[in-house]
C-alpha cells in the first residue's frame, strides 16, 4: 500500500526521508550492532546522538547561550503544572486564553496560585486572537503564558503580547520549528514535539538560566523541576531515546531544507493554497478570522453535518486521513506541519473541488 496523505493534529506527518533513515538504522546504529532503542543512555553512542540532537536544534532556531534546551516527557499536560511549580514565586499569573490548551493551563495553575485571565476568545469559540493592546498586566504576575498557536481552532499570534517586562511563557506545540523565533522574547518557551518534530513521548523547554532555580512550590517533585533536569543535561532518568533520535533526524533534515526561513515560506505557500480555494469556495467555510489565521491548522465547514461526515468519510476512502475536526469546532480539519508536503494540500484542494461540483 502507498502511503497516505496524513493530516493528523498529532502525532503527526513525518518526513519520510527521516523515516527511510531510521528503518535503515533499525537492527544496527552506525555499526553498533544494536537498535537505539535497545541502547544504554549512558553510552557514549547515546551521549553523542543527544549531544547532536541539542546542537543542531540550538542552531535551526537560533538559542542565545543563557538558555538550555531540556528534553522531557510528560507532554504539554505536565508542563501546565511545572511552569506554575518553577515560576510561581509570588502565585500570581497572569493567562491569555486562545483554545483549549490554554484554558487546560490556566486551570492547573489555579492549584498552585492565583490565575488572572487578562484576555480570552472564547465568546466566538476561540475562533480569532484578542486584542492584545495595552493588556492589563498584573503588577504582581509573576509571568503570562499564552498558546501560541491553537491547533484545534486554528489560531495563531501573529505578534506576542507586550509583557511590559513580566517573563513571556508559550506553549508552542503545533508551531514548534515552522518558521523562525526570537527566543531572547520569551522566558519559557516549550512544546511536545508529536505535532511538528517527531513521535510522541518527548517535550522540549527552552528556557532561560536565571528561571532554573532551586527556589520553587513547596511539593514540587524531584522530577518537575527544571533544575534537577537542566543540571543533568536531560539525562537525571531514562529519558524517551529513541524518540529524541528521531527528533534528531528531523532537525537533520530541516537543516537540509535550509532552516526555518525556508520552512516558513513552504509553509506558507501551502496554507495560501488551501485558505485561497476556502475563500473561493461556495460551499466549504473557514472557521477562522483571516488575519488570525494559523499556517499549520486549517479548520474548515460545509454548514451541514451531515454533507461534513460525508466528506470526510469519501476524503479518508481517497487516501487523505484525518480530516475530521475537533468535536468543539466541528467540520474538518487539516493540519500541514513541516513534513506534509505542497502536493498533499494541492490535491485535497482537487478532492474538495470534485466534492462540490459533485455536490451541489
Amino acid at each position: 500500500m502507498s502511503r497516505v496523505y496524513n493530516f493528523s493534529a498529532g502525532p503527526a506527518v513525518l518526513p519520510e526521508e527521516v523515516l527511510k533513515t531510521a528503518a535503515a538504522e533499525m537492527l544496527d546504529y552506525h555499526g553498533c550492532g544494536m537498535s537505539v532503542m535497545e541502547m544504554s543512555h549512558r553510552s557514549k553512542d547515546y551521549q553523542n546522538i543527544i549531544d547532536t540532537a541539542e546542537a543542531d536544534f540550538r542552531e535551526l532556531l537560533n538559542v542565545p547561550d543563557n538558555y538550555k534546551v531540556l528534553f522531557l516527557q510528560g507532554g504539554g499536560n505536565t508542563q501546565f503544572a511545572m511552569v506554575p511549580m518553577n515560576l510561581m514565586k509570588n502565585k500570581v499569573a497572569d493567562y491569555i486564553l486562545t483554545g483549549q490548551w490554554a484554558k487546560k493551563a490556566a486551570k492547573e495553575a489555579e492549584m498552585y496560585g492565583k490565575v488572572n485571565i487578562i484576555a480570552s476568545s472564547a465568546d466566538k469559540t476561540f475562533s480569532y486572537i484578542p486584542d492584545l493592546t495595552n493588556l492589563k498586566i498584573s503588577d504582581d504576575a509573576d509571568y503570562v503564558y499564552i498558546c501560541q498557536n491553537n491547533t484545534i481552532y486554528g489560531t495563531t499570534f501573529k505578534e506576542l503580547p507586550d509583557t511590559k517586562g513580566k517573563t513571556l511563557v508559550s506553549d508552542v506545540s503545533s508551531m514548534f520549528l515552522s518558521e523562525p523565533m526570537d527566543v531572547s522574547k520569551y522566558g519559557v518557551l516549550w512544546g511536545g514535539v508529536q505535532k511538528n518534530i517527531g513521535p510522541a513521548g518527548v517535550t522540549i523547554v527552552v528556557i532561560r538560566e536565571d528561571l532554573i532555580t532551586e527556589d520553587v512550590l513547596p511539593g514540587t517533585p524531584t522530577m518537575l523541576r527544571y533544575k534537577i533536569h537542566a543540571d543533568n543535561k536531560s539525562l537525571y532518568n531514562t529519558p524517551p531515546c529513541y524518540n529524541i533520535y528521531i527528533c534528531g533526524l528531523v532537525f537533520k533534515w530541516l537543516k537540509e531544507m535550509g532552516g526555518l526561513s525556508v520552512m516558513k515560506e513552504r509553509n506558507e505557500e501551502k496554507a495560501k493554497v488551501l485558505y485561497d480555494f476556502l475563500d473561493a469556495s461556495n460551499m466549504f467555510h473557514g472557521t477562522v478570522v483571516p488575519k488570525d489565521r494559523s499556517l499549520m491548522n486549517v479548520p474548515f465547514i460545509t454548514g451541514n453535518e451531515e454533507l461534513d461526515k460525508k466528506f470526510i468519510a469519501e476524503a479518508s476512502a481517497a487516501g487523505f486521513k484525518n480530516l475530521k475536526g475537533h468535536r468543539t469546532v466541528g467540520g474538518m480539519r487539516a493540519s500541514i506541519y513541516n513534513a506534509m508536503p505542497k502536493e498533499g494540500v494541492e490535491k485535497l484542494v482537487e478532492f474538495m473541488d470534485n466534492f462540490e461540483k459533485n455536490n451541489k
